[in-house]
């Protein structure tokens, strides 16, 4: 039985947060001289929806089901993205509501696509909302929140369960609330330290707030049109950006053993992290390599520069970028688009793929051919020393074929809803399309062609934009709590 005034309850703790950060935001507004009509829509719509969910739940009760829990993480990212769109839309900067659901909806999944030509001329209030977005939706709305639901009696288990749908959880303690505190005090020092670090390398307070924001949350979005390259011209800013792209892509449970239990042991021996870390590095050097092989005369730093920031970039679905990556042999396509899938380590702010379902795909594919050699032979999938269930096996194939059918699904769609006919670039190859959902499903921003870190994607049509928003949604959500609300089985009773 689903308890919808719970439901409610939940929704509207959650929305007053929502209102608690738009008016932080429309502080920001307020320092710049830019008054607060953006963001007075959005503060009210959050307040009153919030009070009215609050007011329905008054005698809930305390119990959430697990599927309570999936409609809470679910209808929590939509809510906050139709609230989140209205200062885009009041301030006029995004005119037409599928615009601006994309562009919110990017943020809050930390994808960092948008379809903002001019991010010079925006108001800096709302530079700062989009930072914001990315920042909350990177370490995950429902999670970054369980950590105080506890005090309102509500089961942070199943909206821990509804949220984090990854192959493997590692406990960190026993209260997933005590934990939720503790990773987030780990996301709060990276982004302060990550602030810090980009001011002492030359880059204004507000950019280095943005950027922080962005960069540990593996979101992308900027201040600025302009590559970073252009702007700066500073390899120390690039070398920043770089280290906590890499680190945030880290789980962050290892983070927090390694740092605040010293098990550095540990830390190295993960498997998934030894995988991320192969896949960073090597695509790296061969994007490098090439680059070098291409032109002789191409400076050593620089090539490995460019390798390192760009691969870091895509495979941690940050999409930050110094150099426009489509203009780079296309031979190198590939190992871009393979390291955009990958994604960077499950428990981190990134999206993709994760490495640690990799890694169980290579060991249950070791398995089977010592299998074919040995068929008596007893082979589990052993991850870090220990035995992979079968369910979890099966559940990560399951996920795969949903990944798979999704992209090409989401790709088909997009190329045939196009782009709107009065623009220059008036239509696209199936290349860029499937470029943009391999972007939007492993939210990572940027994609391939004329979608690549240059151009926005103001140009795609509105139902191309309701799509990536989808694909967004499912993938920061990794696709299951979506795909079960649309089953039968959800909805029946018991």
């Amino acid at each position: 039985m689903i308890n919808w005034r719970l439901i409610a309850k939940v929704l509207g703790f959650l929305l007053f947060i929502e209102a608690g950060l738009l008016m932080l935001c429309q502080a920001v507004s307020w320092i710049y001289g830019e008054g607060v009509k953006a963001f007075s829509l959005s503060i009210l719509a959050a307040l009153l929806l919030g009070t009215t969910g609050v007011i329905i739940g008054r005698n809930a009760g305390k119990k959430m089901g697990r599927k309570d829990g999936y409609i809470v993480v679910s209808l929590v990212w939509v809510l906050f993205t139709i609230i989140g769109m209205f200062p885009f839309l009041c301030d006029g900067s995004i005119p037409d509501v599928s615009g601006a659901f994309f562009e919110t909806m990017s943020g809050f999944t930390s994808t960092g696509a948008t379809i903002i030509d001019d991010l010079d001329s925006m108001p800096k209030g709302l530079l700062f909302w989009r930072s914001l977005t990315q920042w909350i939706g990177g370490i995950g709305i429902v999670f970054f929140t369980i950590a105080i639901l506890p005090a309102f009696g509500v089961g942070e288990v199943k909206l821990f369960a509804a949220e984090s749908t990854g192959p493997l959880h590692n406990k960190i303690h026993p209260r997933i609330s005590v934990a939720a505190r503790w990773i987030g005090g780990v996301y709060v020092a990276l982004t302060i330290l990550c602030i810090l670090s980009l001011m002492a390398c030359g880059m204004s307070t507000f950019d280095a707030v943005n950027y922080a924001l962005c960069t540990t949350a593996t979101g992308g979005y900027g201040t600025h049109s302009n590559l970073l390259n252009d702007l700066y011209h500073s390899p120390a800013i690039e070398y920043v950006l770089i280290f906590f792209m890499l680190v945030s892509g880290i789980n962050y449970t290892l983070i927090y053993y390694t740092i605040l239990k010293g098990k550095v042991k540990k830390f190295f021996r993960d498997a998934e992290l030894r995988a991320y870390l192969t896949i960073a590095f090597g695509a790296s050097l061969v994007c490098a390599i090439t680059l070098m092989l291409q032109d002789p005369l191409h400076d050593v730093e620089l090539a490995l520069r460019q390798g390192l920031f760009t691969v870091i970039s895509l495979q941690t679905t940050t999409g930050l970028a110094t150099f426009d990556y489509t203009l780079w042999p296309v031979q190198l396509m590939p190992v871009l688009l393979f390291v955009m899938f990958a994604g960077a380590c499950s428990g981190s702010t990134s999206g993709g793929f994760k490495c640690v379902r990799l890694s169980i795909i290579y060991r249950v594919l070791r398995n089977e051919f010592t299998r074919i050699l040995h068929p008596r032979a007893v082979t589990p999938v052993r991850l870090n020393g220990n035995i992979v269930p079968t369910s979890i096996v099966q559940t990560l194939m399951g996920f795969v074929t949903l990944f798979i059918c999704s992209l090409f699904l989401g790709a088909f769609i997009l190329a045939l809803s196009g782009v709107n006919p009065n623009n220059v670039h008036p239509n696209f190859d199936y290349y860029e399309a499937f470029g943009i959902a391999m972007s939007s499903i492993s939210n990572v921003g940027p994609g391939m062609g004329y979608y690549g870190p240059v151009h926005s994607w103001a140009i795609l049509s509105p139902i191309a934009k309701y799509t990536c928003s989808f694909l967004m949604l499912i993938g920061r959500l990794e696709i299951f709590p979506i795909m079960l609300l649309f089953t039968r089985s959800f909805w029946k009773k018991g």
